[in-house]
């Protein structure tokens, strides 16, 4: 809900409780300004009765003087906000509170607990003072809300509603007292331009008497342009309904501005004796109620008034008088004989003679005295006039008749005193005001072709532009208030604005990043000025365009990064389940930050500044590393903190430093030598540590793989596999250690390599020599020979033959060849053909995830290190020796 509904909501319930305070009986007696007394609650305009004064009337004895509760709310209205306390007193903001800022509304942070399996208990080199400058001793944090979005709130609510900086209405006009006399002078306007605005009373029965149900009857129809007098009509009815003016109000309007249009020559006319001119004859039996025309009547009497603010303190008294003679109801419609009351409306229509007659300031054709002396109330008018060119049954989109009804608001332009150029100013304004409460991209697109316009449009003529220089509005800067013109604050409100949404673009447009590129193209538009620190406005027009919009993108990305990080720590800070190390999350959050900057907001943002893209890297680099170095001097050993953080902390940098190096080689860009990444030296704090780690898991594996050979039975695993389980056990183990190894996606080099191609190796070989180790030689498989042949045949048959020697096999042996059946002779064998299988396995693996795991630079050197693998993998594993004495050993088997 925008701020004008809630001001309306507000409004509504303080009529509603005064009106429940006057008439429950606690006010005795009601005065009005006549001095007479009054039982009658419609004669009073409740918007401006002072609720202090009925409320101090109610303690004082009941008597409530309508003039005093009015002259209370205007005093009332311009005195510094009050603060009620408990014990009823009473202390004034003597500086101004916007210049001060709001008291702090952030609530203060949790209390901090050590959790057993979290994180909770943050050290302090992790979330240090510049992640919370606003932490007080006290343990009261005012500068973190509970989500981001809460965070930002505070200045959601000011900046999401740009303000243009007019002087204020002394009256206190309301947003619908606008509306409707902006419908009345673009009336006016038609009528004394010979536009014929008389409406057929049967055209009218044929209308439905539904509100805005000519809107609705107009979906789906073609819109065909016409210049005929019913054109115009139509048109205006469109006016009329976007206006959302009743069609009472607006009959009577029309039918008064035609008789006024009788009686007066076409030609000039000014806002003061357009309300004068419906004053006049106009009576309560005119209106459905008589609160409404209370509330017409003084919407006329405070447009009168408001066009005399700048006038002299007697022609404002005397003004002032006549109007609140017409603003007592009582008296204006009771008391006064109608000659009485021509006699005020003539005294009044004298003054504003007399006001008009006064020479214009600058010359300009058809300018009047109103043009400078009412501007404020003009230029709200205009605005109106503009608003309704928005469907309000479309969620504010522009009206199919835009180009149409723009002409018919054209008419207003020497009355008001619009000019081509303060039109697109102010067209473009209430576009982009439009944009900021609908989001619609179309309207921002709009709005800057028309702010382009005012910009870059030709020089326009030396009074033109002394006029709207003196068209001033006030506007906050940097604390104070400086006076601009209305181009200038236009400028400055909608820069303010953008700038607002751009510094921290991650959060603002993180649900519509469609409306990134528009909002920076309007920043970069109007933020071609600035106020200096004395409050003095200074245009950049005379810098280099380029190095201007290149200085405020730096900024944009700078800060919003900024931003983005803190809302990091805050998040894990107040994070209500953490399960594990904060430095983790923090990569992790910062990684997906990184990812969106380069694929949504880098892209556009190169467009004006090259180098937002390495900026954004440096900047999330360098936060993380401020809270990394504390982390890696303490870390020592592959303890559970390191193997979470570090690999997250690995994987966080090569990302940002793969994207910083493809930033500079899209754009051309030189590295830039003063802001190169410093490393994070995590290759060199891992390295030792994961060589202890390596070392470790070496004699678990010698031990596991002994246990499993000691256990082995030779018997097949299955009918299908024929080798033994042990060896199937050891390349579990093996292939389990690899995997962990890579798993702690740590920096590996070629040290780590070779540690691991060791203890494959050695696993391997110790395994191979322990099945050596159960083989007998092959000798000792030959049975021993039979009596009758234990002779050896001699080589001359004179010699006596000798005995034959028969060696005596020890029990070990024996042992050996007990065990040594056929099968199972087999199943070593096939155990070993799975090994030599296996190995060609593993080093395909090994040889994958070692191109993984490499950093990206090093990539390249990839074929040379598998190959490298290849050949210490396959030739020094495979034991050929093995092989051969198992084979002998089953060919004597089978004989």
């Amino acid at each position: 809900m925008d701020a004008s509904s809630l001001l309306e909501f507000y409004r509504s319930d303080r009529r509603k409780l005064l009106e429940f305070l006057l008439s429950s009986g606690l006010i005795k007696e009601i005065r009005t300004a006549s001095g007479s007394s009054t039982t009658s609650l419609s004669s009073i305009n409740l918007d401006y009765i002072s609720t202090d004064y009925v409320l101090q009337s109610i303690q004082s004895g009941g008597v409530l003087d309508i003039a005093l509760a009015t002259k209370r709310y205007y005093e009332e209205s311009v005195q510094p906000i009050m603060v009620h306390l408990q014990k009823r007193e009473l202390y004034f903001l003597l500086s101004n509170p916007e210049s001060v800022g709001s008291p702090p509304q952030r609530v203060p942070p949790p209390i901090l607990t050590n959790q057993a399996n979290g994180y909770r208990s943050h050290p302090s080199n992790l979330l240090n003072r510049w992640d919370y400058p606003n932490v007080s001793a006290s343990g009261v944090e005012n500068g973190v809300k509970s989500d981001r979005t809460a965070m930002h709130l505070d200045t959601a609510n000011v900046l999401d509603t740009p303000q243009l900086g007019l002087p204020y209405l002394r009256t206190g006009l309301l947003d619908d007292d606008l509306r409707e006399s902006a419908y009345e002078v673009c009336l006016a306007c038609m009528v004394f331009s010979g536009f014929e605005i008389h409406v057929i009373e049967g055209r009218r029965k044929e209308k439905s008497t539904k509100f805005l149900s000519g809107l609705k009857s107009r979906k789906g129809k073609k819109y065909l342009q016409s210049q005929s007098s019913e054109r115009h009509i139509e048109l205006l009815d469109t006016i009329r309904m976007q206006m959302q003016i009743s069609e009472a109000m607006d009959a009577f309007a029309r039918r008064r501005l035609t008789q006024l249009a009788s009686v007066k020559a076409w030609g000039q006319i000014n806002v003061p004796e357009i309300s004068l001119g419906l004053l006049n004859g106009t009576f309560r039996s005119d209106f459905a109620s008589e609160k409404s025309y209370i509330q017409w009547k003084h919407r006329k009497a405070y447009i009168v008034e408001e066009c005399f603010s700048f006038a002299n303190r007697s022609e404002k008294g005397t003004v002032a008088d006549l109007l609140g003679k017409i603003r007592n109801t009582e008296e204006w419609d009771s008391k006064l004989s109608p000659y009485e009351r021509s006699e005020i409306l003539l005294a009044l229509r004298q003054s504003v003679c007399i006001l008009s007659s006064r020479p214009a300031r600058f010359g300009i054709k058809g300018e009047t005295y109103y043009w400078t002396a009412s501007y404020h109330l003009n230029i709200r008018l205009y605005e109106k006039l503009l608003c309704g060119l928005f469907d309000i049954l479309e969620d504010g989109q522009l009206m199919e008749e835009t180009d149409e009804l723009l002409n018919i608001i054209k008419l207003t332009w020497s009355l008001l005193g619009i000019t081509q150029k303060l039109h697109s100013a102010l067209y473009g304004w209430v576009l982009f005001k439009q944009f900021t409460g609908t989001e619609d991209v179309t309207l921002l697109d709009y709005a800057i072709l028309e702010i382009r316009s005012v910009l870059f449009s030709e020089p326009s003529e030396e009074r033109e532009d002394e006029y709207m220089n003196s068209l001033m509005c006030s506007a906050a800067c940097g604390g104070r208030d400086v006076q601009l013109n209305l181009v200038q604050s236009i400028c400055l409100s909608i820069s303010s604005w953008c700038d607002s949404k751009l510094q921290d673009y991650h959060l603002n447009f993180s649900q519509k990043p469609s409306l990134f590129k528009g909002v920076t193209t309007m920043a970069l538009l109007v933020g071609k000025c600035e106020v200096d620190a004395c409050g003095n406005f200074k245009s950049l027009e005379s810098d280099d365009p380029g190095e201007i919009a290149s200085r405020k993108v730096r900024v944009y990305v700078e800060r919003s990064m900024d931003a983005a990080c803190k809302m990091v720590m805050h998040d894990v800070y107040f994070e209500s389940d953490i399960s594990t190390h904060p430095l983790a999350v923090i990569a992790t959050k910062l990684r997906k930050i990184a990812e969106k900057e380069f694929s949504v907001y880098s892209p556009v943002l190169r467009e004006w500044f090259p180098e937002a893209g390495v900026v954004a890297s440096i900047r999330l680099h360098q936060f993380y590393g401020e809270r990394l170095t504390p982390f890696l001097k303490d870390a020592s050993s592959l303890s559970e903190d390191v193997r979470v953080v570090l690999p997250e902390a690995s994987m966080l940098e090569d990302y940002l430093t793969e994207l910083y190096y493809s930033a500079c080689h899209e754009n051309g860009l030189n590295l830039l030598s003063g802001e190169e990444f410093v490393p994070y030296q995590i290759g060199e704090i891992s390295r030792p540590i994961i060589l202890d780690w390596i070392i470790a898991q070496h004699a678990r594996i010698m031990e596991w793989t002994g246990r499993a050979f000691d256990l082995e039975q030779w018997e097949p695993l299955s009918h299908q596999q024929k080798q033994a389980a042990s060896a199937v056990e050891v390349f579990r183990i093996i292939e389990e250690t690899v995997d962990q190894l890579f798993k702690l996606r740590l920096p590996l080099d070629i040290t780590h390599l070779q540690a691991l191609l060791s203890i494959v190796f050695h696993t391997l070989d110790a395994y191979l020599l322990k099945v050596v180790g159960q083989l007998v030689d092959k000798q000792n498989l030959y049975p021993p020979m039979p009596p009758l042949t234990r002779y050896k045949e001699a080589t001359f048959p004179v010699i006596k033959k000798k005995l034959a020697e028969c060696a005596v096999l020890d029990n070990e042996v024996n042992k050996k060849l007990h065990e040594l059946t056929t099968a199972k002779l087999c199943i070593r064998l096939n155990t070993l053909q799975y090994i030599q299988k296996q190995i060609c396995v593993l080093e395909e693996g090994i040889r994958e995830s070692w191109a993984s795991a490499q950093h990206p630079e090093n990539r390249r050197n990839c074929k040379f290190s598998c190959f490298w693998l290849q050949s210490h993998i396959s030739g020094s594993i495979t034991c050929h020796k093995c092989f051969i004495c198992l084979k002998s050993m089953m060919s004597i088997a089978l004989l």
